[in-house]
């Protein structure tokens, strides 16, 4: 199971399409076009500051409460959403570009997918702070990412299996051992992310995006 149908389970695409206008079918394509980009915005995150320090940003930006937002039935704070989109995208061009690419995939008009982004963003945080428990060490969010990019389950399963079936599934329905035999950890993630040194978020992210669609 991939993140959009665990939103879907959740009832965050069908929040989204009705905030929007549009039919769950095309929240949910949007969904599988952009959750790529925004996940390797998270991953490249990881990398950059660790998994730790995306625990502690995952709780500045509001935490579980991002998911609740969406939920609820009052209209989206998107502003929170794209504070979020700030944080893992750098820049508003690297938006622009994720809903131009997800546009030339799905048909879908790219004005409308960039009202998806920034509540997508707040979906897929919320839901990463919720499953990790507040935990921004070792059990929560390092054992979800490093167990799902570094080539192996994460430990014990629960909460770690959890995510690391989410992230799994984001890669094709596996979590296979990247390049250059990292056994785990930020290890994995960073060969993971084939990050090229470059300064260009775009480059990475759009690269990260690329290999979690496979």
């Amino acid at each position: 199971m991939n993140l959009t149908d665990i939103l879907a389970q959740a009832g965050g695409i069908e929040s989204m399409a009705k905030e929007l206008g549009v039919s769950p079918s095309i929240a949910k394509a949007g969904a599988d076009a952009l959750l790529p980009a925004i996940l390797g915005g998270f991953k490249k995150q990881a990398q950059s500051g660790g998994i730790e320090g995306l625990g502690g940003l995952l709780g500045q930006l509001g935490g579980g409460g991002l998911l609740d937002s969406v939920l609820g039935s009052q209209p989206t704070p998107v502003d929170q959403g794209n504070d979020v989109l700030g944080q893992i995208f750098g820049s508003k061009d690297v938006s622009r570009t994720v809903a131009g690419q997800a546009a030339a995939q799905t048909g879908i008009d790219s004005s409308l997918l960039k009202q998806m982004l920034p509540m997508l963003a707040m979906m897929a945080a919320g839901y990463m702070a919720k499953q990790s428990g507040g935990q921004s060490g070792g059990g929560g969010l390092g054992d979800l990412i490093g167990g799902a990019l570094g080539g192996g389950g994460a430990g014990g399963g629960g909460l770690g299996g959890m995510l690391g079936n989410v992230l799994g599934g984001a890669l094709g329905g596996g979590a296979a051992a990247p390049a250059g035999g990292a056994s785990g950890g930020l290890g994995g993630l960073a060969n993971m992310l084939d990050l090229n040194g470059d300064g260009n978020p775009l480059d990475d992210i759009m690269g990260m995006a690329n290999k979690l669609r496979g």
